[in-house]
């Protein structure tokens, strides 16, 4: 390894040591009380050299952001890949979404309150990342809606309008999965969080296939 292969690669531990010493903070007590203090002393780092790798709490909070979506995008990545036809990718593109929710629960948090931290988002390249890898996401969807109605598997007509059905399943999905954390298990004669998720995914392929 050459030493400048080196220095690249302490600097990105470094930046993913403050990025676990950010999350542990972040999701533990939240983000506005939450110092730079804290974050560098987590990460083993002097505030001085904090700063040399964020300029702000805002950029460390986007690093989260972006850290989040591309987890979220590997699992997209993963359940196209698998193969099969288009309906049958988007099923699993459709269960992993669900899964991540319960596996990485602050992560899907953090994606989905992305409105509520629209302040720190400003035109840096960590913002042009995060636009992008919220792209690919979509890429993923558009690309078995693609597969779907090349294979027969969708309803051309149904899914006519690519991006807005991508967007349609992502949505109604998200909002299901919001639901289910809702999900009270005292109540009698309510259906668990897996059988809402099953049958969402049922009728949502059920509207789209051929």
């Amino acid at each position: 390894m050459s030493a400048t292969e080196r220095r690249e690669r302490e600097k990105q531990e470094r930046r993913d040591s403050i990025l676990d010493s950010a999350e542990q903070c972040f999701f533990s007590k939240g983000y506005e009380r939450t110092s730079m203090n804290e974050i560098a002393h987590g990460a083993t780092l002097s505030r001085a050299l904090l700063y040399v790798y964020f300029k702000d709490k805002a950029a460390i909070m986007r690093g989260l952001m972006l850290r989040a979506g591309q987890r979220l995008l590997e699992r997209f990545h993963s359940a196209q890949a698998a193969g099969g036809s288009g309906l049958e990718q988007l099923k699993r593109i459709g269960r992993s979404y669900y899964q991540f929710s319960i596996e990485c629960p602050d992560y899907f948090d953090v994606l989905t309150d992305a409105s509520t931290f629209a302040h720190l988002v400003d035109s840096d390249e960590q913002s042009a990342e995060l636009a992008h890898c919220y792209e690919q996401s979509m890429a993923c969807m558009l690309q078995s809606i693609h597969d779907g109605i090349t294979d027969g598997s969708l309803n051309p007509e149904l899914a006519a309008e690519p991006l807005l059905t991508a967007n349609f399943l992502r949505g109604a999905l998200h909002g299901v999965i919001l639901q289910t954390r809702q999900h009270d298990p005292c109540q009698d004669n309510q259906p668990s969080p897996e059988q809402m998720i099953d049958f969402t995914l049922q009728m949502l392929n059920q509207s789209l296939r051929a």
